[in-house]
This record gives C-alpha cells, structure tokens and sequence, in this order.
C-alpha cells in the first residue's frame, strides 16, 4: 500500500481538495493508496473546496483540517507532495525513503466559485498524471509548472 501525503499550509483548500482527488483517482486506477492530507497549520475546510470537489461527485464534508501531528505515523510517507510554496519551505524533513514532490498551485481562496473550479481541474490533471504513474510503475511527474494559458480570474 503506498502512502501519500498532501501538505499546504493551512489544510483549508488545495491539500483537502489534493486528498479527495487522490483517494477519487487511485480507486479509479486501481491504485492501493493510503492517502492523507494535512497542515503547518489547521484551520477548517473552505466551503469554495467544498463546492468545487461536491460538482465533480467527491464529497468533502466530513474532512477536517488537519496538522501534520494528527496524523497516524506522520513519519511513515511513500511520498509527500506540497501543494503551496510556504508549506514547501515548512516541509519537515522526511526520511530518505519518503520522495517528496512541489507541485504549486495558485491559491483559490477569496477567488470566485469558477476559480475554485479552475484550481480543482489544474489538479486533477498533474494529480492523475501522478496516480497513473504510480499504477504503471512509471516516475512519477517530478514537478508542476502552471500553464500560462490558464487564466485565474
């Protein structure tokens, strides 16, 4: 089974929206994934990720934020993927067996519904790429550049 973790910064918005994608798509890949997702900080879940994951069929209403102390052996990761660049640099160090991956994307907080939406897909998208590779034995995508051509409005 392999472990993931998701970290952010305050585990209110893309590390939650991260763990509902990658429980959604290791099932659909027929990945075996334990998949967490937690916080430098915890807060609560933004109803904006509430309602972008709900529109695509994956309920996170009963997500709490989380740190990363809440969670069962929080040292015991496969891989840990940063979702913001502050909780990169706030990343405690991993055992060499744990690969940890920065995949920024653009905080949807205080951003319109259809920003929300935009994110959500952005990460779906690099998240699957992720998954697949997981499920082939393939490397995984070792970074995340955002496509200029999407605009966040």
């Amino acid at each position: 089974m392999t472990r993931i973790l998701i970290l952010c910064t305050h585990n209110s918005a893309r590390s939650q929206m991260g763990e509902g994608l990658l429980r959604h798509l290791a099932q659909k890949h027929g990945l075996q994934a334990e998949v967490h997702s937690a916080g430098t900080e915890a807060t609560f879940v933004k109803e904006g990720a509430k309602q972008a994951m709900q529109d695509i069929g994956i309920d996170l209403s009963s997500h709490t934020s989380k740190k990363l102390f809440d969670l069962p052996d929080p040292w015991n990761f496969d891989y840990v993927i940063t979702v913001c660049d502050s909780a990169a640099e706030a990343c405690p160090v991993y055992p060499a067996s744990t690969i940890r991956l920065h995949y920024p994307f653009t905080d949807p907080s205080g951003g319109s519904q259809d920003r929300w939406n935009t994110v959500r897909d952005q990460m779906k998208v690099q998240l699957e790429k992720f998954v697949v590779a997981l499920s082939k034995n393939l490397d995984v995508p070792e970074s995340y550049e955002q496509s200029p051509t999407v605009a966040l409005s």
